[in-house]
């Protein structure tokens, strides 16, 4: 009993997950060695054959054609080879069938000159054919007649979803063939009693042929749903954030709208876009918004803080939600500070007299998705209006806050007052200029 109380206590966890990490490690190990890097180089060259014309989800399924007419090329040739060498007089027939199917299956890459259906028929009718000269050769016990079943799943992933009575038609042809070969020829075949193992070994193979191209279609097929699935996923999280993605995805349909007692809006726009874009012209506008929206992208996730969207130069983020923080303030006063840090660097590398300006406002506003198509999750609120309007009174190369905004960032930032400024809708409002965040005292001084 101390023994096995003392096996239960072994850290087997620990154990395997070192053990499966090391594992992998190895396996990447050997996956970037030169020799394996060259043979998936080729096993790519040979996928891609004849497919470079087509539009990419063609593409792909005469990728995974190419591969199953270069399984069934192969696995032929060795039948041919060892018919050969048990008795070539005895198995002559066969051996050519089968370097026929050979020479077919590998023509299957040519046929897609013609159009994407030319290879995938080819493969269907010298399969079909082929299938009924072993059965009668053979006889039903060889098992030649399994290979129909690949019929059952191959032609999905060969032909797509938008043939779908021809891909019914050479299912139920499949299953046809199937149960006549079965019917039609006997048992007892043109192989003699005593080279019964001949027979068992075709059987042995044909099953596990038809396993594995048949597992290899349903693992494509599923491939294909779970990219799909990841790449919406994906244009969802670039469009709403992600606790909105999760709360669509748990209750589609359902109707998204929060009431967010305390959050921060920051606009920016860059000032002189229209005369800058004039002289630069359509591609190097375009190049150059691109490199700084990324980067104010990539600010935005730094800070931890919610892109809404872009409006031609202008630029909305949001801090407090969906999620609420209590530094939403101080998260978008660094953003905007980093901004201003990065458009001056872009400025003395490009020499482009760029600039921006920014607003940021404090205080409730409400939140949700609007729209059924294209849709976009958006904010409105008291707080939005004034930081568009702060925005846009704003000095090029600075930040201005609200008087809430300024509470809420208290001593950890360092001000510059502008005054009251009439603000449309909402009468005269203080506000200040954000100079810059307040260093820390080092410990040993405090």
């Amino acid at each position: 009993m101390g023994h096995m109380r003392a096996i239960r206590q072994l850290p087997t966890v620990p154990f395997f997950r070192t053990l499966s990490s090391e594992l992998g490690a190895r396996f990447k190990l050997v996956l970037h060695r030169p020799v394996v890097r060259r043979a998936r180089a080729i096993l790519r060259r040979l996928a891609d054959a004849g497919t470079a014309s087509y539009p990419p989800d063609t593409r792909r399924r005469l990728k995974i054609l190419n591969m199953v007419a270069y399984l069934i090329a192969i696995t032929t040739l060795i039948y041919a080879i060892q018919q050969a060498v048990q008795d070539f007089t005895t198995y002559a027939p066969m051996i050519f069938l089968n370097l026929a199917l050979v020479v077919a299956a590998l023509m299957v890459p040519l046929a897609h000159r013609i159009n994407d259906m030319a290879g995938g028929l080819l493969l269907v009718g010298a399969e079909y054919a082929a299938l009924i000269g072993f059965g009668d050769f053979f006889s039903r016990e060889a098992g030649t007649q399994l290979q129909y079943f690949v019929a059952a799943s191959a032609p999905f992933v060969i032909f797509g979803l938008k043939r779908i009575w021809l891909i019914v038609t050479i299912v139920l042809l499949g299953l046809i063939l199937h149960l006549c070969v079965w019917f039609w020829f006997p048992a007892e075949g043109r192989v003699a009693p005593h080279e019964q193992p001949v027979a068992d070994a075709l059987y042995v193979q044909g099953a596990i042929t038809t396993v594995i191209i048949i597992a290899a279609c349903v693992w494509y097929a599923f491939s294909l749903v779970e990219r799909a699935k990841a790449e919406t996923d994906a244009v969802l999280r670039n469009t709403l954030p992600d606790a909105i993605v999760e709360r669509l995805k748990a209750r589609p349909g359902a109707v998204i709208a929060d009431s967010i007692d305390d959050a921060s809006i920051m606009f920016s726009d860059i000032t002189g876009f229209v005369s800058l874009a004039r002289g630069l012209g359509a591609d190097e506008t375009v190049k150059l918004l691109s490199q700084i929206v990324s980067e104010f992208d990539a600010l935005a996730a730094h800070h931890g803080v919610e892109k809404i969207k872009t409006i031609g130069d202008a630029y909305m983020v949001v801090a407090g939600l969906p999620d609420p923080v209590p530094d939403h303030a101080a998260r978008l006063a660094r953003m905007g500070l980093d901004m201003l840090v990065y458009i001056k660097k872009l400025r003395a590398e490009s020499g482009l007299n760029i600039n921006i300006r920014a607003g940021i406002a404090s205080g409730p506003v409400m939140a949700g998705v609007i729209g059924t198509r294209k849709f976009s999750y958006d904010v409105w609120g008291d707080p939005v209006n004034l930081a568009s309007r702060v925005e846009g009174l704003a000095t090029p190369g600075r930040i201005l806050i609200c008087p809430t905004c300024h509470e809420k960032l208290g001593d950890a930032f360092e001000f510059e007052r502008r005054g009251y400024v009439d603000i449309k809708g909402l009468g005269a409002q203080e506000t200040w200029y954000l100079v810059g965040e307040r260093q820390s005292p080092p410990r040993d001084a405090a």
